[in-house]
């Protein structure tokens, strides 16, 4: 089973047409406009995208449009003020309270994890720090075992989860690798309780949705908010829906909003001081590895998150004031994939052409034409596929699908 959060900390590294010098000679809104247009509609049509995409210049939107349901059940359709789950698009909310607590002196980057948090007696843990806990270099991995889908709704919440974590074993030791940790995001909530007093709810309304007026913003009590994006999976007969891994925001995940306070929140996190000082910026890893990209025509830094049926994006083109942000309550990776797109058509090129999920693809091809054939073919069937992942998690999940469908000769 693949993660079910998934977040993107890297540059898209394409580079810009010779002698483009400003942000108005790399945008051509008409033309983008167009073609944006286009891009989406292959999407819709292989009936694997619904949701909102949203580019701006200098944070006013000049491309803002809602496709496809919002709810397929009841029939109701997106809009732009549709509110979409982030995913892990909360680590940086996450990131933002830690850094003003350090500002405050309240904490420090060096500190140890267990400083704050006890019963943590693995081997090496109580070596482990905050820094190590933001950057993913903590030896922490993911959390999503038995342990956690065993507890009931309430319990999965900070709180509720921190005790599965002291049973978690190190990947590593901490400092010496970097691996993706949803488990290192609850335990960073959990000390922003400890130290604060108040939920982690409580901090994020304070420190960020109040300041910057994201009105939009659910950070608690999440199936019972109006106008809420139900999240979808296309299969081979038709479209499920993702309810039962819909949980209450934490620390490492689960907000709803809209695109356009997403933006907004992005916007103050990347530019100004308004969240965070430049001193801060300075000292923390990733605003360190992304100082290039602040003068790299054409480059964007993409946050993503996403889950079973859901995927959001938010690409900030730093050099040329260009904001991108595609919300999706359909399956991964098609938010990321349609962003990228959008980013290839303001730089100029062409975007890669829609095509169906992995799994799908493979799936067709064997009903058109047989099994030996996807053999023969199977490396470009899959190229829709997440880097992270063996590729054998497509034949598997594939053929559990039709088991479940009744499918069992199809499945072997």
């Amino acid at each position: 089973m693949r993660k079910y959060i998934l977040i993107l900390i890297a540059a898209f590294q394409l580079a810009a047409c010779k002698g483009q010098n400003n942000t108005s000679s790399i945008l051509n809104k008409k033309d983008v406009t167009s073609k944006t247009d286009q891009l989406v509609k292959e999407y819709t049509d292989l009936g694997i995208f619904s949701g909102v995409v949203l580019v701006a210049e200098n944070g006013e939107p000049f491309y803002e449009k809602a496709f496809g349901l919002a709810n397929r059940e009841q029939n109701i359709p997106n809009t732009v003020d549709t509110k979409f789950v982030i995913g892990s698009m909360n680590k940086t909310f996450t990131n933002v309270v830690i850094l003003q607590l350090i500002e405050e002196g309240k904490i420090n980057f060096s500190d140890k994890m267990v400083k704050y948090l006890s019963g943590f007696n693995q081997q090496d843990a109580a070596e482990i720090t905050i820094r190590q806990l933001l950057n993913h270099t903590s030896g922490f991995g993911d959390y999503f075992n038995s342990g956690f889908f065993d507890l009931p709704y309430e319990k999965k919440n900070i709180q509720g989860i921190l005790p599965l974590l002291k049973t978690l074993q190190l990947r590593f030791k901490p400092g010496t690798g970097n691996e993706y940790s949803n488990a290192g995001y609850i335990i960073l909530g959990a000390i922003i309780e400890k130290v604060t007093d108040k939920t982690y709810a409580q901090n994020v309304e304070e420190r960020i949705v109040k300041p910057l007026q994201l009105n939009s913003l659910v950070t608690k009590d999440i199936k019972s908010i109006p106008n809420r994006a139900i999240g979808y999976l296309k299969t081979f007969n038709g479209y499920d829906n993702n309810e039962d891994f819909v949980f209450e925001p934490k620390s490492d995940g689960g907000f709803y909003a809209t695109a356009a306070d997403i933006m907004k929140f992005y916007r103050a996190y990347f530019y100004g001081n308004k969240l965070l000082s430049k001193k801060i910026k300075n000292e923390d890893n990733f605003f360190e590895e992304i100082k290039p990209v602040y003068n790299q025509k054409g480059a964007g830094i993409p946050l993503a998150g996403g889950f079973n049926g859901a995927n959001t994006v938010h690409l900030e083109m730093l050099a040329d004031n260009i904001s991108i942000v595609v919300f999706a309550n359909m399956d991964e990776p098609v938010a990321e994939l349609i962003a990228k797109g959008i980013l290839h058509i303001i730089n100029g090129k062409n975007p890669k052409k829609a095509m169906l999920s992995s799994k799908l693809n493979v799936y067709k091809h064997y009903k058109e034409n047989g099994i030996s054939s996807v053999k023969e073919n199977f490396d470009s069937l899959t190229v829709n596929w997440f880097l992270q992942d063996p590729k054998d998690l497509i034949l598997n999940n594939l053929g559990y699908d039709l088991m479940n469908d009744n499918k069992l000769e199809e499945a072997l």
